[in-house]
């Protein structure tokens, strides 16, 4: 079921391919949150501050693994454009030789640097403990996560969003069945503990990996060629950018996890709980933001420039106007938000504060994600990575001076400003629009 973004309306074509995209995103969300609803029902405060502060690293882990698919999308939507569906699927078979060498790689690294990053984080001993034993068992499942990413991006590539929109729902539900069964250790199942949600999670991914290749094969969107470096190496300098700014953003945030940590275990896991609800934003801009990059990508592939800065035009306006509604979710109702993972009252305080003082910062999340992605389906992602990465490292050298007036609040207020100054920053970069003479 795939969508030509070359022909007809635009809007239509827009959504058409968001649709499926942005409930992708929005299931690939529900992973993390159905964890943190099982761990924080069944295992406690302790466990919940060990799981959201091992998601930061995950996040990190998660950010990097985007390399391939961002460096994939830029050179497969053209070439799919271009009609070249063969050259697009040797593309696909390249990207999964990078996937799978950069996720080993990663991934042996991150279980030698577990102690040092909870030390970094200056978590309790407690919360160290189980963050670390989550975290190992998802490290060592690298190459799983990574590769599910490049059959993803393979298929939207292509004009097709709701293939992996089943895929992801159908490893969803498993991964929901699995986690109360590995996590408490239900009728046959060993009790895994905060383990079992990091293994249910990469069972069910390699689920989909194994599906999402094989009618891969079958549609003719993957074709096996002899490795070529320089592809490779074109596909990953496209990437680099994103990557490195998302490990950045994740590392900032082990930086902000430090400070937030002199606030007591309730305002770590307010922090992390606070951050997944506000993931639903972030997913309904990934969604819009792989359309517009698509779309940009085929567009500028049939030599239509006009239509491709029209289709990030509309994919960034639905955006904006999701995430205003998100946004005064988080103003009218946060304590009712954050009561669906946790029942303490300290964590419950915290993560309220921190949603009401986030909840304008939606709007420009949505300008930043959306107009930044529609960039790089041109292959143009070094510069906007620039001033992104400027103002995330900018809350290294606010929180603490706005902790001394204002407290915990001081880390909200540091994290929605900055995300507000990089919405305006992606904004004015795309007006330039120099993006759009890019070639790939």
């Amino acid at each position: 079921p795939r969508v030509d973004l070359t022909a007809g309306s635009v809007r239509r074509s827009v959504l058409r391919l968001a649709g499926p995209a942005v409930g992708a995103t929005l299931l690939q969300g529900l992973f993390n949150v159905v964890d943190t609803f099982w761990v924080g029902r069944g295992l406690g405060p302790t466990a919940l501050a060990g799981v959201s502060t091992a998601g930061f690293t995950v996040w990190m882990m998660l950010s990097m693994a985007q390399l391939a698919p961002v460096g994939l999308t830029a050179v497969a939507s053209r070439r799919h454009g271009e009609r070249k569906p063969d050259e697009a699927a040797v593309a696909v078979y390249r990207a999964y030789w990078l996937a799978v060498g950069l996720s080993v790689v990663l991934g042996l690294l991150g279980l030698f640097a577990l102690t040092p990053l909870f030390r970094l984080m200056a978590t309790p001993a407690d919360v160290t403990v189980q963050g670390s034993a989550y975290l190992a068992v998802y490290l060592a499942g690298a190459p799983i996560v990574f590769t599910y990413f490049v059959m993803e991006a393979a298929f939207r590539s292509s004009g097709d969003t709701r293939t992996p929109l089943i895929l992801l729902a159908v490893s969803l539900g498993l991964n929901t069945i699995l986690d109360p069964l590995l996590i408490l250790g239900i009728g046959p199942f060993p009790k895994m503990g905060i383990q079992g949600a990091a293994l249910a999670t990469l069972l069910t991914r390699a689920f989909g990996c194994f599906v999402g290749y094989r009618w891969m094969v079958q549609r003719g969107l993957v074709r096996r060629s002899l490795p070529s470096l320089r592809p490779i190496l074109q596909m990953a300098w496209i990437g680099l950018p994103v990557a490195a700014g998302g490990a950045l953003f994740s590392f900032v945030y082990i930086i902000l996890t430090r400070f937030t940590s002199q606030f007591g275990t309730g305002a770590l896991a307010a922090l992390g709980v606070g951050h997944k609800v506000e993931s639903l934003s972030y997913m309904v801009c990934i969604g819009f933001g792989l359309a517009a990059a698509t779309a940009v990508g085929q567009n500028l592939g049939a030599g239509s420039k006009e239509r491709a800065i029209l289709s990030g035009r509309v994919a960034t306006g639905y955006a904006v106007a999701l995430t205003g509604v998100v946004g005064l979710a988080f103003l009218l109702i946060p304590a009712q938000l954050m009561s669906i993972f946790t029942a303490d009252p300290d964590v419950i305080a915290a993560g309220t504060s921190y949603l009401r003082i986030v909840a304008v910062a939606q709007v420009f999340m949505a300008l930043e994600i959306v107009l930044q992605m529609a960039m790089e389906g041109a292959g143009y992602s070094l510069i906007p990575w620039i001033p992104s990465s400027v103002l995330t490292l900018l809350r290294l050298p606010l929180a603490p001076l706005l902790i001394r007036p204002l407290g915990l609040a001081g880390i909200w207020w540091t994290i929605s400003g900055t995300a507000v100054a990089r919405g305006l920053a992606a904004l004015w970069i795309w007006r330039r629009g120099r993006w759009v003479d890019r070639v790939v």
